[in-house]
């Protein structure tokens, strides 16, 4: 077990290299180069605008004992205190911590709907819809912005071999792909075939492609946090169309192939 974590602490610096982990890059080269970063390294990384979706300063802290109570559901918890349960020496938590830091205006978002739903919903067998849907992107997201619409539209078309191949130049110079859900990341540390994320498709302009990296993040945080805002957000668990990630160009060495687009198990068409 150690020597497992101790492979995956040494790759947080090279991390950064890696296109699919570019927005965490930032954040990914602050972290303890040899092993998980504690608690108060994490808290450090933390600014004060950084609050929950009940306006509570956010605190990454040790897991709680397991308790029935209201209050002590995760997302409850979070909502009115402030803290984030992260358990130490753990990937998938640790991803979750960093898009808090990356995301704090959508992840608060979505903090806000979960406590409404969870609330609302006390004493239903049912989590009910829009917790799906929260969940789906919270775990599975990736925000693409895109200065072509006609490239966003062969993503919501499934039209993937047409986007990631023939238009493949269009895609490298025009769309911008931001993974929001901490899942993706911990599965892009052993990356495979079929790692799908549901897609929150953003328009912009072309030349806003050429600011900087700081201020894109923060205006896709901005407008992601937006969108969830929106209740017809949380209507179906099919609003945001999948996206098989690694056929982004760059993200996997072998979609540099025109046949790695012909692979239907993992670039499935629209169903009729």
């Amino acid at each position: 077990m150690e020597a497992r974590l101790r492979r995956t602490c040494d790759k947080w610096a090279r991390l950064c290299d890696a296109p699919i982990f570019a927005t965490l890059a930032h954040l990914l080269e602050r972290l303890p180069p040899d092993r998980f970063p504690g608690h108060d390294e994490l808290n450090a990384l933390a600014t004060p605008a950084l609050a929950s979706g009940g306006g509570a300063p956010i605190r990454f802290v040790p897991p709680a004992a397991p308790s029935r109570e209201f209050s002590a559901q995760y997302e409850v918890r979070i909502f009115e205190t402030g803290e984030v349960q992260t358990r130490p020496d753990n990937r998938h938590d640790l991803f979750n911590a960093l898009v808090w830091l990356a995301f704090p205006k959508t992840k608060a978002v979505l903090n806000g709907h979960h406590y409404r739903e969870i609330r609302s919903r006390r004493g239903e067998r049912s989590r009910g819809t829009a917790r799906d849907v929260l969940t789906l992107f919270d775990e599975g997201g990736i925000v693409v912005a895109s200065a072509d619409r006609g490239l966003a539209d062969l993503l919501r078309d499934f039209k993937w071999k047409d986007l990631f191949w023939a238009r493949r130049a269009d895609v490298l110079r025009g769309m911008q792909f931001s993974v929001f859900g901490h899942a993706i990341y911990e599965k892009a540390l052993e990356p495979y075939r079929g790692v799908t994320a549901k897609a929150l498709i953003l328009e912009v302009e072309p030349a806003w492609l050429d600011t900087s990296s700081e201020r894109r993040l923060a205006e896709i945080d901005a407008r992601a946090a937006e969108h969830f805002r929106g209740t017809g957000a949380l209507a179906s668990t099919r609003g945001l169309p999948p996206l098989p990630v690694l056929g982004v160009p760059g993200w996997d060495p072998a979609n540099e192939r025109e046949g790695y687009y012909d692979d239907a198990s993992q670039f499935r068409p629209r169903r009729a």
